[in-house]
């Protein structure tokens, strides 16, 4: 007999091969399919026959044959070169698009947008379908609604690598010369350039770009991509509300976890290509400023990509625990951010905050006048107590420098119970707009019930009441607000 055993083994594990039987079955296909049995190399047919683990596989559908095949032996595909008609690599990833040079742009508060990565079985690997208008009937100069939909299946795929794979949208559209994405979620921003759309990219290239991607950079996972653009506004906005609650029961996933029940957080350097010296540090109860990663998606991404912009940070010695500072995360800040930042406390605004990039859903400013602090969303256009809007603000917060009295967060921090706590926490905040007090309602109330501050967002002032310091102090005043016996900011 020699090595069979060896061979069989070797066969089974190491030999990426398989069979695909169509029509019917007679005494020949039947030797030759137990030979391959044998050997260990999986069967799909779409005759009804019994079903064998990992070895025989039923598959009516023609058009899933050749995926479920891929699944079933672990297949990786790699395309070394993106289909698009412009130039593709990290060299572009930090292109900036103006908007006078923009051929068209979606999101960014301009137009209803979103992006998602979902696991569907029954993705078709390689369809890019456009369910509205692609670039060529698209005047110069237009804002339009768009939804990118990608569904993901492979064997080895898990809901829990949805956000993570998303997230990677950003990086994927960015190295494309002529595309700029910033942003994630529902609050992406997408520009497309002149230039680009007279070289020939159009819409549908983006499903070329993300498929190309995907596949390669997560083969390990991935063996299935098919992308969904959308423009139309009713489809857009017909499928938000799918996305808008994909992305509530990721954030759910960390209810429990507490920065001190774990001893790791994680970085995040995915924006570096805006902001070089930006470095994110992710914990249980802070997540990215994008909103998008937070700590069991930085988790899972180190563990999908070792390699990746998610490394995990031992806190080591604690320096300040009321502020949040720790020796072991100082030493990779420092690090990672080229030692342009030498030290963070990851729970003040007012003392070495974290820095900000650009992608920031929300953004937490001082208001000396009230000796408190406001918040403003990325959706709000109008003025704050700062005499700033957001895009002004945004300007002065982003790219990677500590700003003192400044800081880009993601909207779940507001309502975390590590919200600026070095600084006085909840209780610090004097004016939200009436949109975001409306949007984050029950979690903060429920938040301000457990730390003792009932009816506080009844004492936060917004828009309505006011934008000017001296109102805002007026308002607080009259509703006794709890900021006014705290100590001093500054």
């Amino acid at each position: 007999k020699g090595q069979e055993e060896e061979m069989l083994n070797y066969l089974k594990k190491r030999v990426k091969a398989f069979v695909v039987h169509l029509g019917v079955v007679n005494e020949v296909v039947a030797a030759v399919a137990l030979g391959a049995l044998y050997c260990g190399i999986p069967i799909i047919t779409d005759c009804d026959l019994p079903e064998l683990d990992n070895l025989v596989v039923v598959e009516k559908d023609a058009t899933k044959v050749i995926g479920t095949a891929i699944d079933l032996k672990g297949i990786k595909i790699r395309l070394t070169k993106v289909p698009i008609p412009v130039p593709y690599g990290p060299a572009f990833e930090g292109e900036i698009i103006r908007k006078k040079d923009a051929y068209l742009e979606a999101g960014g508060t301009r137009s209803i947008s979103f992006e998602l990565v979902r696991m569907n079985d029954n993705t078709i690997d390689g369809k890019i379908e456009i369910i509205g208008k692609d670039v060529d009937e698209i005047p110069f100069g237009s804002t339009i609604p768009l939804g990118i939909v990608v569904d993901v299946a492979g064997k080895k795929m898990e809901k829990d690598f949805e956000s993570v794979i998303e997230r990677r949208i950003h990086i994927f559209l960015n190295y494309a010369e002529g595309i700029w994405h910033a942003g994630q979620r529902n609050l992406n921003w997408i520009r497309m350039s002149k230039s680009a759309v007279e070289k020939g990219l159009r819409l549908k290239h983006i499903g070329d770009i993300l498929i190309s991607k995907f596949r390669s950079e997560f083969s390990g996972v991935i063996s299935r991509v098919q992308v969904t653009i959308i423009t139309d506004e009713e489809e857009v906005k017909r499928r938000l509300p799918e996305a808008l609650a994909i992305y509530s029961e990721r954030d759910k996933r960390l209810s429990g976890l507490t920065d001190e029940t774990v001893s790791t957080f994680y970085t995040c350097l995915l924006c570096q290509s805006f902001a070089p010296d930006h470095v994110c540090i992710v914990t249980p109860e802070r997540l990215g400023l994008c909103g998008a990663i937070n700590w069991l998606d930085a988790k899972t991404s180190y563990e999908i990509t070792p390699t990746g912009p998610n490394q995990p940070v031992e806190k080591s010695d604690v320096i300040d625990e009321k502020k949040g500072s720790f020796k072991g995360i100082n030493q990779v800040v420092m690090e990672k951010s080229h030692g342009k930042v030498e030290e963070i406390n990851l729970y003040s605004m007012m003392d070495k905050p974290m820095t900000s990039c650009g992608c920031f859903e929300c953004i937490v400013a001082f208001v000396p006048e009230c000796n408190g602090v406001m918040i403003v969303n990325r959706e709000y256009s109008g003025d704050t107590p700062t005499g700033m809007k957001f895009s002004t603000l945004a300007g002065t917060v982003g790219g990677g420098v500590q700003v003192p009295g400044f800081m880009g967060i993601g909207r779940q921090y507001i309502t975390s119970r590590k919200f600026i706590s070095g600084d006085g926490g909840l209780g610090r905040i004097v004016w939200m707009p009436k949109m975001l007090k409306e949007g984050i309602k029950d979690k903060f109330e429920e938040r301000a019930k457990e730390l003792g501050l009932d009816g506080l967002m009844d004492k936060i002032a917004d828009e309505t009441i006011g934008v000017r310091p001296e109102e805002v102090l007026e308002y607080i005043t009259k509703k006794e607000h709890p900021v006014l016996k705290m100590p001093p900011m500054i």
